[in-house]
C-alpha cells in the first residue's frame, strides 16, 4: 500500500474514535510529500530521518511532534500489515532548542497593540482595523482561541445576556463564554459598526472582512504580525520565538488568576471553573497556561506567606 493511502485510512480511522487530528493530519501530508506517495515498505528509516531533521537546525519540540505522529501512524501501519517493520529512527536525540514559553503581555503592550490595528491594516487590505481590534480584544478578554473568534455567527453572540456560544471547539465540544462589563461594551459598540456595512442574518460571520466574507486565519496572523511590529513588542530568541497571537489567551488566563490572588479569592477552587470556560478536558490543559510571570509570582508568594504567618500563630 501507498503512503497517502496508508494516511487516508489512518486519519479514518482516528476520526472514528472522535479525535479532530488536524495537526496530526498536516504532519502526515508533510510526510508524503517528503517521502514522495510510494509503498510504505520502500520508505527507509534515512528517509524519515530527513523528515525529522527538516534543514537540520537544533531539535526543536516540532521535531519531537512529527516523531510522536509517525509513532502513531506506524503503529497502526504495523497492527494492520501495512508494513513489516517500522521505519522510525531507534535512537532520539535530546532536544537541543529551549522550549517555549508563551509570551505574556503587559498592559501597556495591550494598549499598543490593540492602538497599532489601524495601521496594520490599510485601506487596501481586506481585513478592516476595528475588526481586526475586536478580534484581539475579544482573544484576551474571553481567553477564546483564534479559530473559535472566528468562527462566531451573529446568533452565537447573545450581547443582552453577556454571553457567546462557542461550538465544536477543539475537543469537539461546545461551551457558553461569559463576557464582562467592558468586553460586551466593546462587543456592541463593534456590532453597531458591523450593522452599517454588512448583512446582519444570523448564520453570517459575527467577524467579516471587507466583503462580508469569514476572516482566513493566515489572513489575522499576518495582521497581527504587522501590528505587533508596530506597536514595537517583541523578545530576544529570533523569529521563532516571537510573541503570538494564541498569547492573548495565555494572558488573558494569568492576568485572571493574578487578579484573583489579589482579590483574596480561593484560586484552586476557582480553577476547575477556568478550565471549564477554557474548554479544556482537564485542569492539566489549564496549568499549561498559568505561566510565571512576575506577577503570577509575587502574589502566589504573598498568598503562601500569608498561609505560613497564619500556621506559625495557630
Amino acid at each position: 500500500m501507498n503512503v497517502s493511502d496508508a494516511i487516508s485510512l489512518y486519519l479514518t480511522h482516528k476520526r472514528s474514535l472522535g479525535h479532530r487530528f488536524l495537526t496530526e493530519e498536516n504532519v502526515l501530508r508533510a510526510f508524503r510529500k517528503a517521502v514522495s506517495d510510494r509503498p510504505m515498505n520502500g520508505i527507509e528509516a534515512a528517509d524519515v530521518l530527513v523528515f525529522l531533521n527538516g534543514k537540520g537546525g537544533p531539535v526543536t519540540e516540532y521535531w519531537a511532534k512529527k516523531y510522536h505522529v509517525l509513532s502513531g501512524f506506524y503503529r497502526f501501519a504495523l497492527s494492520r500489515g501495512l508494513v513489516t517493520q517500522s521505519s522510525l529512527p531507534r535512537r532520539i536525540p535530546l532536544q537541543t532548542a529551549p522550549e517555549f514559553v508563551p509570551y505574556i503581555y503587559s498592559d501597556d503592550e495591550l494598549r499598543r497593540l490593540f492602538a497599532a490595528c489601524a495601521a496594520a491594516c490599510p485601506g487596501r487590505c481586506h481585513l478592516e482595523g476595528d475588526v481586526m481590534r475586536a478580534v484581539l480584544i475579544l482573544l484576551y478578554g474571553a481567553a477564546l482561541r483564534l479559530g473559535e473568534a472566528l468562527s462566531l455567527t451573529i446568533a452565537d453572540v447573545d450581547l443582552s445576556e453577556s454571553l457567546l456560544q462557542v461550538r465544536e471547539t477543539k475537543f469537539f465540544k461546545s461551551r457558553v463564554v461569559a463576557m464582562g462589563r467592558d468586553l460586551t461594551g466593546v462587543m456592541s459598540d463593534y456590532l453597531a459598526l458591523r450593522r452599517n456595512r454588512h448583512s446582519t442574518l444570523e448564520a453570517s460571520p459575527f467577524f467579516c472582512c471587507r466583503d462580508g466574507g469569514p476572516i482566513p486565519r493566515h489572513m489575522m496572523q499576518a495582521a497581527f504580525r504587522r501590528a505587533r511590529d508596530f506597536a514595537g513588542i517583541d523578545r530576544d530568541g529570533g523569529s521563532r520565538r516571537q510573541p503570538r497571537l494564541h498569547d492573548l489567551r495565555h494572558s488573558g488566563v494569568v492576568h485572571r488568576v493574578v487578579a484573583w490572588y489579589r482579590r483574596g479569592d480561593n484560586v484552586q477552587d476557582l480553577l476547575p471553573k477556568l478550565a471549564t470556560y477554557l474548554g479544556h478536558v482537564d485542569l492539566h490543559g489549564t496549568q499549561r497556561y498559568l505561566t510565571m510571570t512576575p506577577d503570577l509570582l509575587r502574589e502566589a508568594s504573598l498568598r503562601f506567606e500569608h498561609y505560613a504567618m497564619e500556621a506559625h500563630h495557630a
